[in-house]
Parts: structure tokens; sequence; C-alpha cells
């Protein structure tokens, strides 16, 4: 029923004091910085050089959801596919009120180029189509790539809020001194509105709902539209199944929770998924519950807590540490502003590495 593949762990990368369930390395081991420089195509709210001026065509969605149902709006799904990454434009066909869910920012770790090829396609969609964004949302800080909600806000005007859970404050905390953001002013004017837990959003002549769902993440969250749950990385496809836990203040027994809280909605509610990993199919923006109770391969009905928490523990001791790892947390943390530049004008993005050797 549970696939496992050997590879490095999550923990593996990050300094011993922040890994869960970690072995402390020796006295003579110790933790340097590796610095990569950051190229950018992006606009001036990403860094100080210009944008590309090359036109972007309006990206095309996937699917669309809820065309006519009066009491969800509908849902635009753009998949990202060096992320694996599903993005959400959520909309009030009457009002024309949209919100953005979980945006990318693409970036290439081989040469450090940020750019905004992906955003620019949603701000395309967006403006074809006359949209009123009103708030850009993210589920959690995402480990896997990078946010364009900063992007966004600039290219929409600079009034949009860029919106997480509350608990986003944890991470933080947490990432601050890996990257060494000593200051709180790293975190000035970065996220706009910290929402808290069942928090009414208002769209439109629809509303929305927060739900706090941890596991994956301390300070993850969804987002309830009608019969549209946003679940981010809380649950996936069915035969995907979870994600990990091995992050930081993650937690298999919270995260079984969470799933268990989303499959409580009435079976033809549909559950949109942060990411999609398809194996032998199309990509997937989305189950309905009813789908996810009887198919889900870690958390349909019958599967106990007990064994879903022994085989994620076992699964994500197992995992490679995800390829955007440092990049995302140091960007995301920040609501998608790229650290300061240093005083020679370059964008230096760090990551952490762990030695027990002098060289």
């Amino acid at each position: 029923m549970f696939h496992q593949k050997l590879s490095l762990t999550f923990n593996s990368l990050l300094p011993a004091a922040l890994c869960l369930n970690s072995v402390k390395l020796s006295s003579t081991s110790s933790t340097a910085l590796c610095i990569t420089p950051v190229r950018s195509m992006a606009s001036t709210a990403v860094s100080n050089q210009q944008s590309n001026p090359e036109p972007v065509a309006a990206a095309q969605p996937w699917r669309c959801h809820f065309e006519s149902d009066e009491t969800t709006p509908r849902v635009y799904a753009f998949f990202e596919k060096a992320t694996s990454t599903w993005q959400y434009i959520v909309a009030d066909s009457k009002t024309s009120e949209a919100v953005i869910i979980d945006s990318v920012l693409d970036y290439d770790p081989a040469s450090g180029v940020v750019s905004t090829t992906t955003a620019d396609g949603s701000l395309g969609f967006i403006r074809q189509n006359n949209l009123h964004v009103t708030r850009i949302l993210e589920t959690h800080a995402h480990a896997d790539h990078l946010t364009a909600a900063q992007y966004l806000k600039q290219q929409l005007g600079g009034i949009v809020p860029v919106c997480i859970g509350s608990r986003i404050t944890q991470v933080q905390q947490t990432f601050a001194p890996v990257y060494g953001y000593d200051s709180p002013q790293f975190f000035d004017h970065t996220f706009d509105v910290y929402l808290k837990d069942d928090e009414i959003i208002k769209l439109g002549d629809f509303q929305g709902q927060v739900i706090h769902l941890p596991g994956h993440t301390p300070d993850h969250v969804g987002y309830v539209f009608g019969k549209a749950i946003f679940t981010g990385d809380s649950i996936f496809n069915p035969d995907v199944g979870s994600a990990r836990v091995d992050f930081p203040g993650g937690n298999a027994r919270a995260l079984y929770a969470s799933m268990q809280r989303l499959l409580s909605y009435p079976p033809h509610f549909r559950l949109f998924a942060g990411h999609d990993y398809p194996s032998g199919r199309d990509q997937n923006c989305s189950a309905t519950v009813a789908e996810q109770r009887e198919k889900n391969i870690h958390c349909k009905v019958g599967i106990p807590s007990d064994a879903f928490i022994d085989w994620r523990k076992v699964r994500d001791a197992q995992l490679g540490a995800p390829r955007l790892l440092h990049p995302s947390l140091q960007v995301n943390i920040r609501a998608g502003k790229l650290p300061p530049a240093d005083e020679k004008g370059r964008v230096l993005l760090k990551t952490p590495v762990k030695t027990n050797i002098k060289l």
C-alpha cells in the first residue's frame, strides 16, 4: 500500500538544532554557509534589476471548476510543471473579484536566475478576464518553490494584501537564525495580513473561511470557499496520498487529524491539492471528499492513525531534501521578498553546510 525509496533525509540538510529526531554531531562539527548569487529577470518588487520587457501570453487554466454553481466561486487551476505546483485563481464571476492561492516565482538553482514567466502568465489571465484581485493567499511557507506573492502585489498596484496563517511567525523564528536574518526588521513589510483560525474572507458575494491544517508544517492553513477547499500540502490526490512531516514543527499525528478533518466535509465537496506527482496519468488538481475517503492510499476509511504515523515516519526518514529547500524558505518566510542586497548590490541566497571536517 505504501511505497518507499531510499535517499538523504530532509533534516540532514538542516542544522542539527533544527532537525526533528536528529542525532547531534560531535563537538568538532560545524555549520557553514554556501552562498549562491541571484540573477534576476524579474521586476523591482523582487530585485533592483529591470524586468524582462518581452510580453508573456496569458496563461490558460488547465481546468475551470464550479462555472455555474451559485454557492461556490469559479476555480481556475494552473499547473507549474517545474515544481509540480498547483496555483489557483478563485473568482466571483458576478463582481469579478478574485484571490490568488499559492503562486510560483520561477527559479533556476543552477544559474541562480529568478524570472517571472509563470507569474506573468497569471497576470495576463487576470487582465484578460478583467478580474480584480483582492487578496494573495498563501497556505504555508513552502519548501519546494518560491512564492511570487510580492511580485504579483507590485504588479497589481502594490495595495493587494499578501495573507498567510498567523503561525507563520513560528516558522520565521525557526529559520531566521539559519539564514542570518538576525534583525526583526528582516520581516518588516513582508506579509500584510496574519489570518486567524476560522477567520472569514470576503470574495465578492461569497465568503471563505480559514481553517488550520497543521502537520506538514505548523503554520499550514486551508481555505474553504463554498464546496471548494484549498488544502495546500495537507492532502494530495488519492493515488499520491499525503505530504511529508519532517519539516521543523511538522507532526504525523497532527497531519492525520488534519486529513480526517478534510474528509469530514460533505462527500460532494472538492479538495484542491497544492501539488500533484502523476504516474501513468495526466496531472489532476482535485478529488471529491468521497473519492478521498474511498481511495486515498494513506488516509482512506479504514486506515488507523497509528499505521499512518508509523509509515509516515519511516517514509520521511528515507526522503531527500526538496530541490529548492533553502532558496524557497529564505524567500517564502519573507512573503516572496529576496534577501536584501549587500553593500555591492549583490543578492545572495545561503545554503547551510554541515561538516565535521576542517578544510
